[in-house]
């Protein structure tokens, strides 16, 4: 169901009048939820499962009726009405592929078609998100050319590459917004993704996206793009819609939205979220994913067309991360090692899922693996749009969030190895001396076999206490030929965190048990539990954030066909806070006997914090103009220049010397090209990006970050085609670019030199794509295929690992009855072990036959049943 579009009253006297209808396709089928408004009053409504709509209480007179859907052109009727007289007005609108008469809000000041829009966008509402049926909320984000989306980490703590800009991961450069404000101001925070504190579920209306163009104009540190979730809300007669989902890796899932009017055309409501559990589709053993949020905003809406809007949501969710695996390199091809599904097998398992040790200064720590990600959100905002004169318009939107966040995962930080490498490559003994080790299982001290292998398997523990203060003030003046909008854009927020990391020595299976190691010549035990290092990092920092920032944009109608864009944005943004200074490694805490366990603790006591103080004083910019050459058809060009402030790495890595950090500035040129008739849509755009200062900081095995910086160019092409022929539609997308590193030399810790120009970036194919046909068998019945292919890449700027090529199929049917819809979805049919990253953590020899990678999710497959009331 689509957002409700009111538009301006006039003075209209109740009365006893009504019309009502239907709402179909040209194939004669019903459209349930599409927007029939009335354009002389405020009164909107959107038909129900059957397509009826009506007016109830209109006085007499003429009226101009006016149906709209996203994916079909709309159309509008006059109709005459009597007193106490009631009509039948039935309606058709033809379907086009995709729309360029849809109107967006994101990217822009005021709200605009598709084909006036001189931005790459990309939209998706609720039904062809449902379609999609994403597990997580970066799947639906593959959908869109240009962005590099892995989903192999799961539910959550998933990376968004947009138009070839490397990072550690995270959504560095672009915005993840729910309602045109933030989910959380920096979406790049260590461990703390954007998609970490957002959910799909049955209050999304709809998804824009932009790409580059304005987006560094309306969000601050989004030179990459804004992603903008849009939720629904109510309209005069009541709706609702539950779903139940189930999949065969123990997954039980329930949706449920409503929606409607306490106050008729005056007060409206909608309410809804979702409880999940499951198993996950790799097998820890315990409950994987479990939890839900509930969605709830409330809308008054003024005469004049304006209105505002409460809005609270609540989320408490806990999620298992996954991350690489150990897998081996046969000839070039893939494969899994033997003892672990590369399909369905991790390192996160329930045989440790409970951490105690000792802490240095006394006293213990624990931890909960089975806690996984688990945040818990509370946000809480309002809207406000109030026509202040005929050619003034004020809005003004703010949201308060709170967020708490404990963070349990398992990162793969060592090996893996044999135990005669282990030996001699960890615990320095000579090859004659390999045989004074032994090798125990921890529950039942039985002896490993001698071919085993043997890994790291850290349990990282983080916590996080974070809030963010958002505020979007701004005017709109109708000047015509110009609209301009001025705007002041205000947000404080900050992030707490203390880390508490271990790391364990397990066997490596899918089902890894933990290990024991003494020494028998000596009777030195070098695990306890397990445990072969004992709180080997720990951190206490934290970072806050103020933004002050001022913007001016400027549509321009310089002619019927001709229309330039003109922003700016004006950052005067300050950060701050301290980071410890902990002594690596520098404790023995001495509670252990004979046993190294404990012999090399970090602990943040014993310094004094440093604390810091960064400003960032930029301009934002963009200059852009669009000719329409008719009703289906438009092209345009725009430059934009943006930056990227510093991350929170970064600053805790340079506190003591700031002076090392720099921006980053995103420069961006952008020929787009759109069209669309009811055959065929076509949106492509060709685009060249120049990056300055480049950070990436990867936090290392040894617990440094990389800490370095470059530049990057790249040239690509971004490619949106719909095709529709009668019962048949096929969406195919694809990206093909080239980026390169350059001024990126120097000398690595240990003192050797590096010179990574010309290399390609890492972890970023140069061709991606995604092919979706989609056939009615019959009416009722839907099929589809979904096909998606990426190019080989590299872990990391040396160039030296190569993720090879991979594509996955998925494919499934929807069945609609009445207010009923069957849903049969699955997804990488035939278990491709597609490689998303290396190991990042670690530098693994190209050569290796055994290395770590982290793969796409296994076969999996869900059954839904939704019905609408």
């Amino acid at each position: 169901m689509l957002l409700v579009f009111i538009l301006p009253a006039m003075a209209f006297s109740q009365g006893k009048s009504t019309i009502s209808g239907k709402v179909f396709d040209e194939n004669g089928q019903t459209i349930p939820g599409a927007n029939v408004v009335i354009l002389e009053t405020s009164k909107a409504v959107s038909t129900g499962f059957d397509g009826g709509y009506a007016f109830l209480n209109l006085s007499a007179g003429s009226y101009t009726i006016r149906v709209s859907n996203i994916g079909y052109k709309s159309t509008q009727k006059n109709v005459s009405v009597k007193e106490d007289e009631s009509i039948t007005l039935d309606l058709r609108i033809e379907s086009e592929s995709q729309s360029l008469k849809e109107v967006v809000i994101t990217g822009s000041s005021n709200p605009r078609s598709k084909l006036e829009s001189s931005i790459a966008i990309t939209t998706m509402g609720a039904k062809a998100i449902e379609d999609r049926a994403p597990i997580s909320t970066a799947a639906i984000l593959q959908t869109i050319p240009g962005f590099v989306v892995e989903t192999s980490g799961g539910e959550v703590g998933n990376n968004l590459f947009a138009r070839g800009i490397p990072s550690a991961g995270a959504y560095e450069y672009v915005q993840i917004q729910e309602d045109g404000l933030p989910v959380f101001e920096d979406g790049a925070l260590q461990f703390a993704n954007a998609d970490n504190w957002y959910r799909l579920d049955e209050t999304v209306s709809k998804m824009e996206a932009v790409r580059g163009g304005s987006a560094s104009i309306f969000a601050s540190n989004a030179p990459g793009g804004i992603i903008n979730f849009i939720s629904k809300t109510g309209q005069n007669d009541f709706q609702g819609r539950a779903k139940l989902t189930v999949g065969d890796y123990g997954l039980f899932r329930t949706d449920l939205n409503l929606s409607g009017a306490l106050v008729q055309d005056k007060l409206f409501f909608n309410v809804g979220g979702f409880y999940r559990a499951d198993d996950g589709i790799r097998k820890t053993g315990f409950t994987a994913n479990k939890g839900g949020q509930v969605k709830m905003n409330l809308t008054y809406k003024f005469d004049d067309g304006g209105y505002l809007r409460l809005n609270y949501k609540k989320l408490d969710d806990r999620n298992t991360f996954y991350l690489p695996i150990p897998l081996k390199s046969n000839n070039g091809k893939v494969e899994g090692i033997d003892g672990f599904d590369p399909n369905y097998g991790t390192l996160t398992s329930a045989n440790f899922s409970h951490l105690i040790v000792p802490q240095y200064g006394g006293g213990t720590f624990n931890a909960n693996l089975e806690d996984g990600v688990h945040p818990v959100v509370d946000a809480i905002g309002a809207e406000l749009k109030k026509k202040i004169s005929e050619k003034v318009i004020l809005k003004n939107a703010f949201r308060s969030t709170k967020i708490d966040l404990n963070y349990n995962a398992i990162f793969s930080t060592g090996g893996p190895w044999s135990q005669t490498a282990y030996a001699t490559d960890v615990q320095g003994l000579a090859p004659v001396n390999t045989g004074d080790l032994s090798y125990t299982y921890v529950d039942n001290n039985a002896a490993l076999n001698v071919n085993s292998l043997i890994m790291r398997a850290d349990h990282w523990y983080i916590h996080k206490q974070m809030e963010n203060f958002a505020n979007n003030l701004s005017f709109g003046f109708d000047l015509k030929p110009v609209n301009l909008t001025v705007g002041y854009y205000y947000s404080n927020w900050k992030s707490n965190q203390y880390w508490n990391w271990s790391n364990y020595l397990v066997d490596v299976t899918d089902n890894p048990r933990l290990v024991n190691v003494n020494n028998t010549a000596t009777g030195i035990s070098h695990t306890w539990n397990g445990i072969e290092r004992i709180t080997w990092l720990e951190r206490d920092a934290q970072t806050k954030g103020k933004l002050n920032d001022v913007y001016v944009d400027a549509e321009i109608q310089a002619t019927d066909k001709l229309t330039f864009n003109v922003g700016l944005r004006y950052d005067k943004n300050q950060y701050s806070g301290y980071r410890d200074n902990a002594r690596f490694f520098a404790e023995n805490l001495g509670v252990l006997d004979n046993n190294t366990a404990d012999d090399a603790v970090t602990t943040i006591q014993g310094n004094p914090y440093t604390y810091w103080k960064y400003d960032v004083s930029e301009v934002s910019y963009t200059g852009a103009g669009n000719y329409k050459f008719n009703d289906n058809m438009a092209s345009y060009l725009r430059y934009s220049h943006g930056f990227r402030s510093p991350i929170e790495e970064s600053f805790y890595d340079n506190a003591s010397d700031l002076s090392k950090l720099e921006n980053t500035f995103v420069n961006q040129l952008e020929l787009g090209y759109k069209y669309a008739n009811s055959f065929l849509s076509v949106n492509a755009n060709l685009f060249h990006m120049n990056l300055k200062n480049v950070a990436f900081t990867d936090i290392l095995a040894d617990g440094s970050s990389e800490n370095k910086f470059a530049d990057v160019n790249n040239l690509g092409l971004e490619v949106e085609t719909n095709v529709k022929y009668k019962m048949a539609r096929l969406n195919f997308n694809f990206t093909v670019q080239n980026p390169e590193y350059d001024n990126f030399t120097g000398s690595n810790a240990d003192g050797s030199t590096f010179d990574y120009n010309g290399n390609a970036a890492r972890r970023i194919p140069k061709f991606f794509c995604a092919v979706r046909p989609e056939v009615d068998i019959t009416e009722r019945l839907t099929a589809y295929v979904q096909y998606s292919y990426f190019d080989k890449k590299y872990t990391n700027q040396d160039n030296k690992q190569v993720l090879p090529a991979f594509k996955e199929v998925g494919a499934g049917l929807n069945y609609k009855v009445n207010n009923l819809r069957f849903a049969l979805d699955g997804s990488n049919l035939f278990n491709e072990i597609g490689l998303t990253e290396g190991n990042p953590r670690q530098t693994t020899s190209s050569a290796s036959d055994v290395f770590l990678a982290r793969p796409i999710l296994g076969r999996a497959f869900r059954f839904s049943v939704a019905i609408n009331f």
